[in-house]
C-alpha cells in the first residue's frame, strides 16, 4: 500500500516538472516574437508582411489608419439614352381598290416598278360611261343654244322672261348630267396617289372585279417610319427633333440615324408606354416595311459629366452617399467624410454624380465596411506603385480610366495578378466607351470612340424626312373638262 502511494506522488511530481519545463521554454520565444512584431509596426513595416502573429488583412490596433482603395471623380462625355424595339412602316402606303365593278382592259405598270403620282395604273371598260358623256355633252350644247336664242328674243320682246329662266334651268341640268357622266367615267381609271413602288399585283387583264377588291399595293419608300414604345417614366425626356440610332438584325453592322417626328399624346393604359414615331432617310433603298428594328433613343449628350465607379456608392435607402477622402487635422493624415450624392445615368461599372462631388475629388472605392464612423483615419495604398512615376494618389486617380487605384489589405504587398488584371480590364472597358442600354461613355480628353456598326450617311439633296409632314397631298383624279358657266341672264 505504501509503495502504491509513493508511485502516485512521484507521478504528480514528474507531471508538474514537465509542465514547468514546457512553460519555461515557451516563454522566451513568445516574448521575442511579440517584441519583433511591435518593432515592425513601429518602423512602418507592413502588418500583413513577413511578421508573424498579425493576420493578413486585419484592420490593425486602436488608432491605426484603415487601408482602403480610392478613386478620383472623373469627367467624361456621357450620353443619356434608352433602348427599345420597333417595326418599320412606309411613309405612305395604299392598297388600290376599284370604287365600281368592271372588267380590266389595261394594266399600265409592272410588278415592283416605280410609279409616279397621277399615273394611270389600271383601266376598266368605260365604253358605256364614255357614251353617256357624249350624250350629256350633246344635251348641254342644245340647252346652251336654246338659252342664247331666248335671250335674243326676250330682248326684242317676242317672249317672256319666264321662257329665259326655263332655258337657263335646262342648261344647268345639262351641265349637271355632264359632270355626273364624267365622274362616273373617271372612276373606271385607277391612278397612283403618290410617287412610290408598286407591289405584286393579283389581277390580270380581262378579270372582272367587284368594288373594293384588292388590286395592288403602292409603297413610298424614300423615307420609312420607325414606330416604337418607351416607358411612361421617359415621357418627360423624349422630344420631337431628337435623334435615335436604329439597328437591324437583317442588316448586321449597319445603323441608321432617325429623327423623332411625333409622340402620341395618349399613354397606353395596358402597357403604360408612350408611342413614338421616327423617320429614317431610305433613299439607299435598303430598308423595307415590316422589318424588326432595335432603337437607341438619345435624350441628351453631356461632355462634362462627373462619374465614379458603382462600387464607390454606399446605398442607404433613398439617400446614397460616398466616403470622401479629405485632409485630417494633423499634417499628412487623411480621413473620411460622409458625403450625400445625387445619382444620374448609369453605364457598365460607372454612375453619374449629379451633385455632391466635384471633378478630382477622391472617394473610397473599396473597404467601406472597415470604416465604422465619419472622420476615420485611412491609409491609401496604390496598386502598381512601382510604375506610378512618382505621381500622388489624386494625380494618378484623375489621370484617366486606364489607371487602377486601390489599396492592399492592411499594408500587404501588391494584390494577386488575377485581381490586378481584373481591375485593369475593368478600367480599360471604361476607357473604351462600351455601349450600354442606358448611356454611352467616352473620355473627354480622347477623340470619340468609333462605334463598331457603320452609320449610314445621308445622300445629297433634300432629306425626305424633313418633307414627310408636307409631302402627302390629296389623291389626284382624272382631268375633268370644265363645264361652261351659266351666262348672265
Amino acid at each position: 500500500m505504501a509503495s502504491k502511494n509513493s508511485y502516485i506522488v512521484f507521478a504528480v511530481i514528474g507531471i508538474a516538472a514537465a509542465s514547468g519545463a514546457a512553460w519555461w521554454f515557451q516563454k522566451p520565444g513568445q516574448a521575442s516574437r511579440t517584441d519583433a512584431s511591435g518593432a515592425a509596426v513601429g518602423n512602418g513595416a507592413p502588418a500583413g508582411g513577413t511578421a508573424r502573429g498579425v493576420p493578413k488583412g486585419s484592420a490593425g490596433g486602436p488608432g491605426r489608419p484603415v487601408a482602403v482603395e480610392v478613386v478620383a471623380v472623373k469627367q467624361m462625355a456621357l450620353r443619356d439614352d434608352a433602348e427599345a424595339v420597333g417595326s418599320l412602316r412606309s411613309r405612305q402606303s395604299v392598297v388600290l381598290r376599284p370604287e365600281v365593278s368592271g372588267r380590266i382592259t389595261q394594266l399600265n405598270f409592272r410588278d415592283g416598278e416605280r410609279v409616279r403620282r397621277g399615273q394611270v395604273l389600271v383601266q376598266f371598260d368605260d365604253q358605256l360611261p364614255r357614251a353617256q358623256v357624249q350624250q350629256s355633252q350633246a344635251e348641254l350644247s342644245i340647252a346652251q343654244a336654246n338659252h342664247n336664242r331666248n335671250q335674243e328674243l326676250v330682248a326684242q320682246g317676242f317672249i317672256s322672261q319666264r321662257s329665259v329662266d326655263e332655258s337657263a334651268a335646262n342648261m344647268q341640268v345639262a351641265q349637271a348630267k355632264l359632270a355626273l357622266a364624267l365622274a362616273t367615267a373617271s372612276r373606271l381609271k385607277i391612278v397612283a396617289p403618290f410617287d412610290g413602288i408598286a407591289g405584286i399585283r393579283g389581277v390580270n387583264v380581262g378579270d372582272y372585279l367587284k368594288d373594293g377588291a384588292d388590286i395592288v399595293n403602292v409603297e413610298d419608300l424614300d423615307a420609312v417610319y420607325i414606330d416604337f414604345r418607351l416607358p411612361e417614366r421617359l415621357q418627360s425626356k423624349i422630344r420631337t427633333g431628337q435623334t435615335a440610332q436604329v439597328a437591324f438584325d437583317a442588316l448586321p453592322g449597319v445603323r441608321y440615324p432617325a429623327v423623332v417626328q411625333a409622340i402620341n399624346p395618349q399613354i397606353d393604359a395596358d402597357g403604360r408606354a408612350v408611342a413614338v414615331r421616327g423617320c429614317i432617310d431610305n433613299r439607299h433603298m435598303q430598308l423595307r416595311p415590316g422589318m424588326f428594328a432595335r432603337v437607341t433613343a438619345v435624350f441628351a449628350e453631356r461632355s462634362d459629366a462627373r462619374v465614379i465607379p458603382e462600387e464607390a456608392v454606399v446605398p442607404d435607402g433613398a439617400s446614397p452617399y460616398v466616403l470622401k477622402i479629405v485632409d485630417g487635422k494633423e499634417p499628412g493624415t487623411r480621413v473620411t467624410q460622409r458625403t450625400p450624392v445625387t445619382l444620374g445615368a448609369r453605364i457598365p461599372g460607372f454612375v453619374e454624380v449629379v451633385s455632391g462631388l466635384s471633378t478630382g475629388d477622391v472617394v473610397v472605392a473599396a473597404g467601406q465596411q472597415r470604416i465604422q464612423r465619419d472622420g476615420t483615419a485611412v491609409r491609401v495604398v496604390e496598386l502598381g506603385a512601382a510604375g506610378s512615376n512618382g505621381l500622388g494618389p489624386a494625380a494618378r486617380a484623375a489621370s484617366g480610366p486606364a489607371t487602377t487605384h486601390g489599396a492592399v489589405a492592411d499594408g500587404a504587398g501588391p494584390r494577386p495578378a488575377a485581381s490586378s488584371a481584373a481591375n485593369a480590364s475593368s478600367a480599360a472597358a471604361g476607357a473604351a466607351g462600351v455601349q450600354a442600354p442606358s448611356s454611352t461613355l467616352a473620355p473627354s480628353a480622347n477623340p470619340p470612340v468609333k462605334v463598331a456598326a457603320n452609320v449610314v450617311a445621308p445622300l445629297l439633296g433634300p432629306n425626305p424626312c424633313q418633307l414627310a409632314g408636307t409631302s402627302s397631298r390629296s389623291t389626284p383624279t382624272a382631268p375633268v373638262p370644265r363645264v361652261p358657266a351659266r351666262p348672265p341672264a
